[in-house]
């Protein structure tokens, strides 16, 4: 993914960003959130999460602009300013990850019943300030663990409106020279921030709206 800004974007503005989250766990016990970005301030950009089977919480980011505006948000062990790149090859149906010690290859399935249910409302509901409310009533029973209202680490409020999802299906990844194994469910959830991503290893259409 490419990257541009003129400067990063200062605390108290507020911030829309458009793209994917990814999220799945691995039988070593590693689990992996993938950002996959296509408009933001910071122009289009990829950058991920990862949580080590002992709880480090590591941030890869292309760029410090990046960094910066992700660990206002998100709490960290380490942040490593790395070249991450992120492509999604829709005909074979999988992304290719490569950030620092991480390189992943995730395949994507079908659309998952909450996935359906999203797809068939406009976006003016999901989206929707005024829907928020109901939809994060929705969330908390549906995929437990996931919220989609709440606040940064430095207090800037967040919202996710997610209009579409689909199951990942597969997984094949390393860190450094170790094998992380097969696809797991995301357990124990990540923290890095007010919440974590389905439990159930999925892709998730988003529209985030920070301040």
């Amino acid at each position: 993914m490419t990257h541009a800004s003129d400067a990063p974007p200062a605390r108290g503005d507020r911030l829309t960003l458009d793209g994917h989250i990814a999220g799945a766990g691995t039988q070593e016990g590693t689990r992996i959130v993938v950002g996959r970005w296509l408009r933001s301030p910071l122009g289009a950009f990829a950058d991920v999460m990862v949580e080590r089977p002992d709880g480090t919480r590591v941030l890869l980011a292309p760029d410090e602009d990046v960094a910066a505006l992700v660990t206002r948000l998100y709490t960290f062990d380490a942040v490593h300013v790395v070249d991450v790149r992120v492509a999604a090859d829709r005909a074979a149906r999988t992304w290719t990850v490569e950030a620092g010690p991480l390189d992943a290859r995730l395949t994507l399935g079908g659309r998952t019943p909450v996935g359906h249910l999203l797809s068939s409302l406009p976006r003016a509901v999901t989206g929707s300030a005024v829907t928020a409310g109901l939809v994060a009533g929705v969330a908390a029973v549906v995929l437990p663990g996931v919220r989609t209202r709440g606040s940064g680490v430095d207090g800037t409020p967040e919202r996710y409106a997610a209009h579409d999802q689909h199951a990942l299906v597969a997984v094949d990844a390393r860190w450094g020279d170790r094998t992380l194994g097969g696809l797991r469910p995301v357990a124990p959830p990540v923290r890095f921030g007010f919440s974590s991503v389905p439990e159930r290893p999925s892709v998730t259409a988003v529209h985030v709206v920070v301040g």
